[in-house]
Order: C-alpha cells, then structure tokens, then sequence
C-alpha cells in the first residue's frame, strides 16, 4: 500500500530554543542523516509556525516545528477486520495476525487497526493495544466518557483478558502463576527493550495447560490471563519460566532478549491470540463479554505438524 504522506510536528520546548533548525532536527530525530534533513528544508519541507525557513533559523520556544514525509510504500498488512462486538458506547472487533495496531516504526501508518476501523468509526479510539504479529480482540471507545471510564477500569484491574498461546516444551504444572517484574533493560538493536528484571513494575500471569502437543518439535497449548498488562508481558512471563513462545525471535532464557539478537518487538514467528476480554459496560455497568475465535492452530485438538503454524 503507498500511503498519502504525512506532517509530522512538536512544539519547540526550552531544550530546542536557540538551537539551529539542523541541529534540533538532526540530534532528535536521528533515524535521517544531515545530509537527508539539509535536503528536506531546502525542498521546502520543513516549517517554522507554517512558515518556510533555511536550515539555519534559530529556534525560540513555543513555535510549532513540523516537516512533511512524502508518500511510501507500506510494508504488507491484512487490512481487514471484523466486528464482535457494538453500541454506542463501546466497540470490539477482530485484529488479524500481521496488522499492527497503532501507526509506528516509521513504516506503517495507513495500514493499521487504527486506519481501518477510523475508516467506517471516525472517533473511535483503542483503550489498549496488541502487537503486530498478536491476533484477536481489542477494544475501541467510540465517546470520551466511554474512554476515560475503560482506561479507568483497566488500571484498577478490572477488565479480565484471556490469551491463547504456543508454547515451547511441556510445562511440568497444568496451571501456574509468573510473577516477574518486568522494565526496560539495556537491548542495543532499540537502545532498551522491556523484559524481565528485578526492579521492573509488578507483574502477574495466570498460565492453564490446555493441551500436551509432540510431533517434530515439543508444544503446548495454553490460556494465558494477565492481571497486567505490561508489554510483552506473555512472551516475557512465558520465556522467563522456561517455555517461551514457539518461534519468538526476541525473548529467551529468564526472559531476556535472545543474547546477540536483531530482533524487534514486531518481528513475527509466534502464535499468541486475545480469546476473551470481559468488563463492565462503560456506562450502564452491566457484564460485557466477547470472544474471538482463535486460529486453528490455538484450537484444543485442531493441530496436524509445524508445518501448520507457519
């Protein structure tokens, strides 16, 4: 998908005054070379309060800096998705595996959860969000009094989410608690990266065996809930207690990044899927409850060979 381009831009705070426009540009948003930044202002990309400027402008506080990223290629996404659940509240709908939720990375913008679903609900907003390669039900509040009651009850913990994962191995335990703190740790391909690390944040996954699988490579089944929602916090719990994901490019032993990885939290090779959210209404109170059925592959008694899951 080639896209229509988008204006990026941020008020200049008192870290960016006096600075020249080349030199603010060129230290925050270092993903461009000078050189790429020279040449965006002298195309006339670049703005200062709407206003054309040269690289050398010096900056005061206040002003609004934007800069305009011509239209690019999108990487492949399944822009599609289907609604589970809908009022005038609240809206729930199916994210494929693939699709990323929110724009980010500086490749995906228009082929989004939030894109698609802004396409047919314009003021819908997501109270959460589920990683790119993370299939399954995620949550929309169609009015900001919806918003700002589900933003609440997910921080007071009161909105229930229940995940099917593949795991590697056999656990010992049919069910089990993890506990691991989880923060931000030293990761070079992203500068840091959350994982597992004593003085993280309070964490907690409850881990229900739902299948024992053999074949080439030794899997199980299982149903995830997370009483947080830390991210990563399944592939994080599940590598840390010694079964992670199968085919998680990012997080191994102790649930830490794989030691010499490339890896990127969006980068894809496992399964994991949101099955079930259960809440209150965000204004009349009364029970929600909505399923998405999951993949094949996540199904008790539906699963043939790795060839399957790929």
């Amino acid at each position: 998908m080639r896209n229509r381009g988008y204006e990026y831009g941020e008020q200049v705070d008192a870290a960016g005054a006096g600075r020249t426009v080349i030199d603010h540009l060129r230290t925050r948003w270092e993903r461009a070379t000078e050189a790429e930044w020279r040449g965006r202002i002298e195309g006339g990309e670049v703005r200062v309060d709407g206003a054309v400027v040269a690289a050398g402008h010096r900056l005061r506080a206040g002003q609004r800096l934007t800069w305009e990223r011509p239209p690019w290629d999108e990487p492949d996404a399944p822009v599609c998705t289907a609604v589970l659940y809908r009022d005038a509240d609240l809206l729930a709908v199916a994210k494929p595996r693939g699709l990323p939720t929110m724009p980010g990375g500086g490749l995906y913008l228009e082929s989004t959860l939030l894109a698609v679903v802004r396409g047919r609900d314009p003021g819908a907003t997501p109270v959460h969000r589920l990683g790119r390669d993370t299939s399954g039900v995620v949550l929309f509040a169609r009015t900001q009094e919806a918003r700002a009651a589900m933003q609440r009850a997910l921080r007071e913990r009161r909105v229930r989410k229940v995940y099917r994962a593949l795991c590697a191995g056999h656990p010992a335990a049919d069910t089990f608690d993890v506990e691991a703190p989880i923060g931000e740790v030293p990761y070079p391909p992203t500068g840091t990266l959350h994982a597992a690390t004593p003085d993280g944040r309070p964490s907690r996954s409850t881990v229900r065996v739902l299948e024992r699988r053999g074949g080439e490579v030794a899997s199980s089944l299982l149903e995830v809930e997370i009483e947080t929602g830390r991210p990563h916090q399944i592939r994080i719990h599940l590598a840390f207690a010694g079964h992670p994901l199968l085919g998680d490019p990012l997080f191994g032993a102790g649930g830490l990044p794989i030691p010499g990885g490339l890896a990127v939290p969006g980068d894809p090779g496992y399964r994991l899927h949101a099955f079930r959210v259960e809440l209150a209404h965000p204004r009349t109170g009364e029970p929600v409850e909505v399923e998405c059925a999951p993949p094949p592959v996540l199904r008790v008694g539906q699963w043939f060979s790795m060839g399957a899951i790929r």
